[in-house]
């Protein structure tokens, strides 16, 4: 996790907190370290060409062979929309998971950092209006995996 996509990891933790929900961040995420009962939070940036932060290359690679069909997940992608790849790592882990059988309980959420220089906030206001809703609570037992 590098930078502004660790700060958003932090951010949702602690927010996690205030709704009694425990989250562990995982830097370096593995399947096999993973809980598959919970549902993951899963953060990471764009680099380069549309390219995942070194630090979660295993991770990404890991995904095409995973059957994650009991997986639950939330989806947070930071870009810069001045590049044509914006938000490219955040929309191909989503595809990647979904390939694999995992579900998305809601839309990802793609922050644009020119429009949202903090982009922590805007995670934090999204992950807000679904916390919202008792059920969507209810249905959470939250790990985070980052980058």
């Amino acid at each position: 996790m590098l930078g502004a996509t660790e700060y958003v990891a932090d951010a949702l933790a602690e927010e996690l907190t205030n709704y009694d929900l425990n989250s562990r961040i995982h830097l370096t995420p593995d399947l096999s370290e993973l809980d598959p009962q919970a549902t993951w939070l899963i953060c990471t940036s764009t680099h380069g060409a549309g390219d995942f932060p070194d630090n979660i290359h295993a991770f990404t690679r890991q995904l095409p062979q995973a059957s994650l069909n009991q997986i639950r997940y939330l989806l947070v992608g930071l870009g810069d929309s001045s590049y044509d790849t914006f938000c490219e790592a955040g929309k191909t882990m989503h595809r990647l998971m979904q390939a694999a059988g995992a579900s998305s309980i809601v839309e990802p959420c793609y922050i644009d950092v020119l429009e949202h220089p903090i982009p922590e906030d805007e995670a934090v206001a999204w992950l807000n209006s679904h916390l919202q809703s008792p059920k969507f609570i209810q249905s959470l037992n939250l790990t985070g995996a980052g980058a």
